[in-house]
């Protein structure tokens, strides 16, 4: 009777063992899915600058090309479940995107999925990436691929059980995934429009400034609503009714905050974690810097 017991307890392991390996298999995009695209590296400019990707994505103090500003990864993202140390950006072939192909980029960006056929852990947004054009993502790694290269080595995130859990990552990318990707909203003017995209796609403000529900899975019931910070210090400020509770007087007054932050005394604009989002949002355009001014002041 044991041994009978013992080998259904086995069986039943093995099934759930095998289950567990199909349910969270990675389903990259093949070569194919990627169009031919002639890349705009001004427009990838703009769209680094956007998702303030070195902010994130700089190296340590001290570490190579730390003093030019490059987004060559490695500083701690501590998180409430362990640390993360973000992807070096630059073209190196050894430890940066130096080889990676157009597909691999794309399937990071969309998918979470490394070109070696593992998860990413959602501290890197690709929830939000999803969002983003094809054109877009070709254009965004056109200008990283412009840049010069660093070497620095990447490290494992300092999470428990961390093989198992990057694989566990597909079973929350079944439900996280069925978040509604951007779409335009009827009726709405252009400009309206591409600030919501810069905003929540590049962007991905919606990663800090919505509340997350027990799964981590952003509501979009409290959408841009505030909430806990990621890294479990202190709390994100909403972005809804900036408006009504005056918090800028208009649209020409949300576009001096985000060029000038604090220099023009715009408070909270260039301290904590904004500082660096700041900073990067005063590199676009000015025509983009104002649209998605116009689209967060439409927040009610």
């Amino acid at each position: 009777m044991r041994r009978r017991t013992l080998a259904a307890i086995a069986f039943v392991l093995a099934v759930a063992a095998v289950a567990f390996w199909g349910l969270t298999r990675p389903d990259p995009l093949p070569a194919a899915a990627i169009p031919t695209h002639e890349a705009d590296v001004r427009n990838g400019e703009t769209l680094y600058h956007a998702g303030s990707c070195v902010a994130c994505h700089k190296a340590p103090e001290g570490a190579p090309g730390a003093d030019r500003g490059l987004p060559a990864g490695g500083t701690p993202f501590p998180t409430p479940i362990g640390v993360f140390y973000p992807q070096n950006l630059t073209p190196d072939a050894a430890t940066g995107i130096g080889r990676w192909s157009e597909v691999d980029f794309v399937n990071a960006m969309r998918l979470g999925i490394s070109p070696w056929g593992t998860h990413y852990f959602p501290a890197f947004p690709y929830a939000s990436y999803r969002s983003m054009t094809m054109a877009d993502l070709l254009d965004l790694r056109a200008w990283l691929m412009s840049l010069p290269a660093v070497k620095s080595p990447q490290r494992e995130a300092e999470v428990p059980m961390v093989a198992l859990a990057r694989r566990g990552v597909g079973l929350w990318k079944r439900v996280a995934f069925r978040q509604p990707t951007f779409s335009p909203e009827p009726g709405r003017t252009p400009s309206w429009t591409r600030g919501a995209y810069l905003a929540n796609a590049p962007g991905h403000c919606v990663e800090c400034h919505t509340p997350k529900d027990w799964l981590m899975v952003a509501d979009e019931s409290r959408h841009m609503a505030g909430g806990p910070h990621p890294g479990g210090e202190g709390k994100v400020p909403s972005l809804r009714g900036l408006l009504t509770r005056k918090k800028y007087k208009d649209v020409d007054d949300l576009v001096l905050a985000l060029q000038n932050g604090e220099t023009f005394g715009y408070e909270g604009l260039s301290s904590g974690g904004m500082a660096a989002i700041q900073e990067n949002l005063a590199r676009l355009p000015e025509s983009d810097v104002r649209a998605i001014s116009e689209y967060l002041l439409s927040l009610r």
